[in-house]
């Protein structure tokens, strides 16, 4: 014999019926159904009001809602998203207030209305998760490079995005749309973003050609062109792709707003795709990691401005100068040391350390190498 289901409407009306009977115990009753006197008396009270549609459940949404965002103000929320359909709460409240729009609701009055329209990904949002985040005290100290992933283009060819990130502000530099990865197209970009915005302090970049050699800390001739024109080049550690983390979350962000929304013809297409939402992203889009405000907020021009002729290397009248050999190497003491083919017919400086046997190698103003004098073989 099957097993006979039940509801719970069923068994309120079952209740009800039962509660109707002559000389009936209700509150006994309620105790064999096993909810309170309250409960029982409430559906039946309702049977008796509306019949067995008083036994359905009730919506819980209230009769008015006072407080409820006006329709015409979730169109602007949901215009702004529909703009930038990667954008949170958080950005679109500070994107309406920057527009002037008053009284735009709450962040999470915001998400819920996107969650209510449907504009939501729940597995997107929990991707979301905050972490513990590190910046240079201002702007300019520090810049972070790299290249995107490449992508196809139409014609045929590929699209390597180059990509320079202000660490202090979040503002974006430069956004290049590259045919290649090598170091004159580098060179030549950088040239043109050093021109506009001046010289960083410091640049930072990963092992990876053209700016590494794939170990940690080796120069490559880019790198010498940048501590020529004054920039103190920095490599991540080896295989730690996140210290340079900005700029790899800029890359999630590129090619979710931009790459992945259109299908582009050509590298001009690809810089026409980049100049308008690059505009967008320094200018508009606000950013959570410094405080919902927009990166050119943040950002001023570099004071150091670029050298169109490269400067001569100087050292002080106590250091020990060596010209780098075309195989890499200095010679010091009658032993040959490595140093870096990159540097070949440079100059380099050693300095004492405080450990007489080892020396530091400084090409400019740059820590490029160490030697050991104690090595038999001469190589550091």
């Amino acid at each position: 014999m099957p097993w006979m289901e039940t509801t719970k409407v069923s068994l309120r009306l079952e209740f009800v019926m039962l509660a109707l009977e002559d000389g009936v115990n209700i509150r006994a009753l309620c105790r064999q159904y096993g909810i309170s006197p309250t409960t029982g008396y409430k559906w039946l009270d309702r049977y008796l009001r509306e019949g067995i549609a008083g036994l359905e459940d009730c919506s819980r949404r209230p009769h008015t809602s006072p407080h409820r965002t006006p329709a015409e103000m979730e169109q602007k929320v949901l215009a702004v998203r529909d703009k930038h359909p990667e954008w949170g709460g958080r950005k679109i409240r500070r994107r309406l207030q920057n527009l002037g729009v008053s009284g735009a609701p709450p962040s999470s009055t915001i998400t819920e209305i996107l969650r209510r329209h449907s504009r939501l990904d729940p597995e997107e949002s929990r991707k979301h998760r905050p972490y513990k985040r590190f910046e240079a005290d201002r702007p300019n100290d520090l810049w972070q490079m790299d290249f995107k992933g490449h992508f196809a283009l139409s014609d045929g060819c590929r699209c390597h995005p180059l990509t320079v990130l202000d660490d202090h502000s979040r503002f974006c530099v430069g956004l290049r749309a590259c045919g290649d990865e090598q170091r004159a197209t580098v060179k030549e970009q950088l040239t043109a973003i050093f021109r506009c915005y001046g010289l960083p302090e410091r640049l930072l970049v990963d092992n990876g050609p053209p700016w590494g050699t794939g170990f940690p800390g080796r120069f490559t001739r880019l790198g010498v062109w940048l501590v020529r024109v004054g920039v103190t080049v920095m490599h991540t550690g080896h295989y730690r792709p996140q210290t340079i983390g900005k700029d790899e979350r800029f890359h999630r962000t590129l090619g979710a707003e931009v790459i992945s929304r259109q299908i582009i013809q050509d590298l001009t297409h690809a810089q026409r795709c980049f100049d308008p939402w690059r505009e967008v992203y320094n200018f508009e889009r606000p950013h959570e990691a410094i405080n919902l405000e927009v990166p050119a907020s943040r950002y001023r021009t570099s004071p150091r401005s670029f050298p169109e002729t490269l400067p001569p290397v100087f050292y002080s009248q106590h250091d020990i100068v060596r010209k780098v050999c075309t195989n890499g190497r200095i010679s010091y003491r009658n032993r040959l040391f490595r140093v870096g083919k990159a540097l070949r017919g440079q100059p380099v400086s050693l300095k004492p350390t405080k450990n007489d046997d080892i020396l530091d190698v400084y090409f400019s103003h740059q820590k490029v190498a160490q030697i050991d004098l104690r090595n038999p073989n001469g190589e550091p």
